[in-house]
């Protein structure tokens, strides 16, 4: 029984709410999502280390993006992002062919990205406060 406010219809972003860079991209994904696939917690937040700690996630290891398919499964780093993009507005084709490539290769990538992005993008003292508008978006 979940005690969030989770649309089992959708799926859920868990991001990290103190970085610039997350934020910024949570912000990408809510302009181009038309269909209303995805809502968003932040990894911080008690919704998010809920749904952490129901999955077993470590953020010792995983502390930038993970993307949940409730009853069905989650995805880490690369393959969450890509996985988000292919829901997303222009962004469906080559989402979907990077996935072709090894995981370990996308990985490296973006744990260089995820290890770098609080000194090349900055971080928050707080977790982002989403608008009247875009509440019905975070759980």
């Amino acid at each position: 029984m979940y005690l969030y406010n989770v649309e089992q219809s959708k799926k859920i972003i868990l991001f990290d709410g103190v970085c610039n860079l997350c934020n910024n991209s949570v912000q990408f994904v809510i302009k181009r999502d038309v269909n209303d696939v995805f809502q968003f917690a932040a990894l911080q937040s008690e919704t998010g280390k809920k749904l952490l700690t129901e999955r077993n996630i470590d953020t010792q290891e995983v502390d930038s993006i993970i993307l949940i398919e409730p009853n069905v499964a989650y995805y880490t780093k690369s393959t969450a992002a890509l996985e988000i993009g292919k829901h997303l507005k222009g962004l469906k084709a080559i989402s979907s062919i990077l996935l072709w490539l090894p995981e370990s290769l996308r990985n490296i990538v973006y744990d260089f990205i995820a290890r770098n992005r609080y000194k090349w993008y900055g971080k928050k003292d707080n977790c982002m406060i989403p608008s009247e508008e875009l509440k019905s978006k975070f759980i």
